[in-house]
C-alpha cells in the first residue's frame, strides 16, 4: 500500500468511526470499494463508500444530509489534501438494510476488493457471500480487458435467457 493509499484507507476509517458515533445503532455497514480499497490510490481518486443504515430517509439528498455533520468534521482533512494536489472527496452510495438485500451492480466488485470498515452483525459480508455463490453456481468469471474488467456470468448464455443474481 503505498503512503497516498494508507492517507485516504485511513480517512475512510475515521469517516467510519465517525458515522458510528454520529449515527448510533442506525449504521449497519460501512464498506470501502473502488482504488483506494484495491491499494491503487492516486491524486485524483475518491472514497468510494457503500454504507447501510437500519433506516433511512427516501431520497439521496436527504440521506446526505445525514452524513453532512460528517463530512464537516473531515473537511479540514479534505482541504489540507486539497492544497496538495490531491483531490480527494467521499462517495457515498446509501442503502437501507432492506433495500441491500437487493442486488446491486457494486457487489460485483465489491465481492474481491471491498474492505468492511465496519459491518454490524456481519449484515453485508452476508450479502456479499450470498452473491459470490450465486456467480460460482453460475460459473461466472471476471475478465478483463487491458485495465478494464467486465463479468462474463455464465459461460454457456443463450441469448434471451435471464440470469438472476
Amino acid at each position: 500500500m503505498n503512503s497516498l493509499n494508507a492517507i485516504l484507507y485511513n480517512l475512510a476509517k475515521r469517516y467510519t468511526e465517525l458515522a458510528l458515533r454520529e449515527l448510533g445503532d442506525r449504521l449497519t455497514s460501512v464498506a470501502l470499494y473502488g482504488s483506494v480499497a484495491r491499494g491503487e490510490a492516486d491524486p485524483e481518486s475518491d472514497i468510494d463508500l457503500f454504507i447501510i443504515l437500519r433506516d433511512a430517509p427516501r431520497g439521496m439528498l436527504r440521506r446526505r444530509e445525514l452524513l453532512e455533520p460528517i463530512r464537516q468534521r473531515l473537511m479540514p482533512e479534505l482541504e489540507s489534501l486539497w492544497e496538495q494536489g490531491i483531490y480527494t472527496d467521499f462517495v457515498e452510495v446509501i442503502r437501507t438494510e432492506d433495500e441491500a438485500q437487493l442486488f446491486h451492480p457494486l457487489y460485483l466488485d465489491m465481492i474481491a476488493e471491498a474492505k468492511l470498515l465496519y459491518d454490524r452483525g456481519g449484515f453485508l459480508r452476508k450479502v456479499l457471500e450470498k452473491i459470490n455463490q450465486r456467480l460460482e453456481e453460475l460459473g461466472a468469471q471476471k475478465e478483463s480487458l487491458g485495465r478494464t474488467y467486465y463479468w462474463n456470468l455464465k459461460a454457456q448464455f443463450t441469448p434471451g435467457e435471464a440470469i438472476e443474481l
